[in-house]
């Protein structure tokens, strides 16, 4: 049917109104995903479904983003490790590149963050499928946000 199934990506952040959030923009974008809110719930799907990208938050209960990141590289090397945090501090990023993170896009920049999964996830032609959902993403997901706001959603 498809040439180019879905991508499949691991949400992992502790804020469940964050995860409920990223599901929803990422099903606009065509994109499946998984979301989670712990690290040690990251580590067990990791070993036991395939993803073609993981997203993180920096900060996790117990064991935060950057550990998370270090382990899931040691469990698969190659998969692609994408930071979605709030902490925008440069040293922030640098902990996470320094665990292996392949991107690091500060929360709530959503554009940039569509543009890098499907980068990382649709090498050929990855940036014009971004560029092509951004109207459709735009208006859906300042309703959804605009939902939760008002207690709707």
């Amino acid at each position: 049917m498809l040439d180019n199934p879905r991508p499949y990506v691991l949400c992992v952040d502790d804020d469940e109104d964050s995860r409920l959030m990223l599901v929803a923009l990422l099903r606009l974008a065509a994109i499946e995903s998984t979301a989670v809110g712990t690290a040690a719930q990251a580590l067990s799907l990791i070993q036991a479904e395939h993803f073609d990208l993981c997203l993180l938050d920096a900060w996790l209960p117990e064991i935060d983003g950057f550990e998370l990141c270090r382990r899931m590289r040691a469990f698969d090397p190659h998969i692609p490790i994408l930071f979605f945090s709030g902490a925008a501090y440069e040293a922030d990023k640098r902990k996470a590149f320094a665990a292996g993170a392949d991107a690091y896009v500060t929360k709530p920049d959503i554009y940039n963050l569509l543009e890098n999964i499907k980068q990382f996830t649709s090498p050929v032609n990855g940036r014009r499928a971004a560029q092509e959902i951004y109207p459709q993403v735009q208006v859906r997901s300042v309703s959804v946000l605009a939902m939760h706001a008002h207690g709707t959603g």
